[in-house]
């Protein structure tokens, strides 16, 4: 069931219904309802996996509870490590099995060992990367004594299943969903109000910015032996904004959602193609993704304490684990190296913490540094996603030769059977109505916001009707 069909439209109204006019009598009855609308929300992408997802939520919930009872600090650290084998292993299993098996038998065949690799013929469960880390921060938490065990299942099991953020996030703590899943909720109307501006401006987001530039994307990505530089970069410019559009829309629907039902959950961007350097820029993408590296990967590991070398190898680790955790593939290895190289220059220089604060232009030269230093930044990201967005290491890099060794800058009509011109005009017009809502948390609510919230409406009808790319990006991950 995708947030942008009209299943969710459908589904959505009768779980608000059932809950505020059935349920809202008691936590008891709320969580129930917003259970089994989570278990039929998974069901919808393939309801054989279910159980995934309940054998992780019982382990993780088992498991909590035996540390906390453990006698002896190697008992405790043996439950640890037993539920986080498992966890690891049922992702390791569904989502690198093959990745591995075809390297090691193509690195066996470059020695001159020919060997055929078994690979599993199963399709990835939807959402497991996201409750899995759901699941293991909480483990993680009990076992350093952050918080104390979950005795509710039924809360507990909320928490890992809540459908707003099940397959795609934001990746939430027990520390934050945890006390507002223990508490009967009171309807709030301007919170609701608010949740209501924010799906509709995740909509905007997801069906009127990004399935329009996949549309682009995909047609000059496929054929990219055949583009000239300036399509190529325009290439690059439009699936930047594709997958931004797509999973922030996405966050947005899913924390407008959770509004509607009184929980709020983390904010997942920040207007992060505003950012000045790399290293605010991964302050502002996937927020939840990255502060969880941090927490439970790259401060154990020693975080910037330490000598050089350590935190130049933490900085490493990091990146390729985070571009490895979105994919079986060379491609996004590649991918989190680049985001390393670039911010390794920062963390060597002391710079990495430099732009914290909020910043507004003028008519002055720090302005135009400011400006200038935003487009490096958004021009190195965008760079870096041709190799996410590439089939292979070597289409990534064919993409990126064609760009710089092509220099023809005319229009070209693309397969799709269009010119360039209304998509650069929806993306410039994007970009604007962000930057100067950029303090907000979508840019409808405010005056005129009826006005406003009409024009959205409308927008995504008109381009929405005729959309062909429905699915979500980070569905895959």
């Amino acid at each position: 069931m995708f947030f942008n069909s009209f299943h969710f439209a459908i589904f959505l109204p009768i779980v608000f219904i059932l809950y505020w006019f059935v349920g809202h009598k008691s936590k008891i009855n709320q969580n129930y309802i917003l259970i089994l609308a989570s278990y039929y929300f998974y069901s919808c992408w393939d309801w054989r996996f279910l159980f995934l997802l309940v054998f992780s939520t019982l382990l993780d919930y088992v498991s909590a509870m035996k540390i906390e009872q453990s006698k002896t600090p190697a008992e405790r650290k043996m439950w640890l490590w037993l539920c986080v084998s498992i966890n690891i292993g049922f992702l390791g299993v569904f989502k690198y099995y093959n990745f591995f098996a075809t390297s090691f038998a193509e690195l066996l065949n470059g020695f001159g060992w020919h060997t055929s690799p078994l690979l599993l013929q199963v399709i990835l469960p939807v959402g497991i990367s996201f409750y899995t880390f759901h699941g293991l921060s909480y483990i993680i938490d009990i076992y350093y004594g952050r918080i104390k065990s979950e005795k509710n299942f039924v809360d507990y099991s909320l928490f890992v299943s809540y459908f707003p953020l099940l397959v795609a996030g934001p990746i939430e703590r027990a520390t934050h969903l945890l006390p507002q899943v223990k508490r009967r909720r009171k309807f709030n109307f301007n919170k609701a109000k608010e949740g209501v501006y924010q799906i509709v401006w995740g909509l905007v987001k997801k069906v009127v910015i990004a399935d329009s530039c996949a549309n682009y994307a995909n047609a000059i990505f496929d054929h990219y032996q055949s583009m000239n530089s300036l399509s190529l970069l325009l290439g690059a410019v439009y699936f930047a904004f594709q997958i931004y559009g797509d999973f922030s829309g996405y966050s947005d629907i899913a924390l407008g959602t959770s509004k509607l039902f009184g929980i709020d959950l983390l904010k997942n961007f920040n207007y992060p193609y505003f950012s000045r350097d790399i290293a605010e820029f991964w302050r502002k993408w996937h927020i939840s993704l990255t502060t969880w590296f941090r927490d439970y990967l790259y401060i154990p590991l020693g975080g910037s304490k330490g000598s050089k070398w350590m935190k130049i190898r933490n900085t490493f680790i990091i990146f390729l684990v985070s571009g490895f955790w979105h994919g079986a593939s060379w491609t996004f290895i590649a991918w989190g190296l680049i985001n390393a190289l670039y911010f390794l220059p920062l963390l060597l220089l002391n710079r990495n913490r430099k732009n914290l604060d909020a910043f507004a232009l003028g008519f002055n030269w720090e302005s135009i540094r400011t400006i200038f230093n935003i487009l490096v930044t958004f021009a190195l990201t965008c760079l870096a996603w041709v190799f996410f967005r590439a089939r292979t290491i070597t289409d990534a890099f064919g993409y990126l030769k064609r760009l710089f060794q092509n220099r023809v800058f005319a229009e070209q009509y693309f397969p799709i059977e269009r010119y360039n011109y209304e998509l650069i005009a929806l993306v410039v017009i994007f970009v604007i109505v962000e930057w100067n809502h950029r303090s907000k948390v979508e840019p409808i609510s405010g005056r005129f916001s009826w006005l406003k919230l009409s024009l959205c409406l409308a927008a995504i009808v008109a381009l929405g009707v005729f959309s062909d790319y429905k699915e979500f990006i980070y569905f895959q991950f």
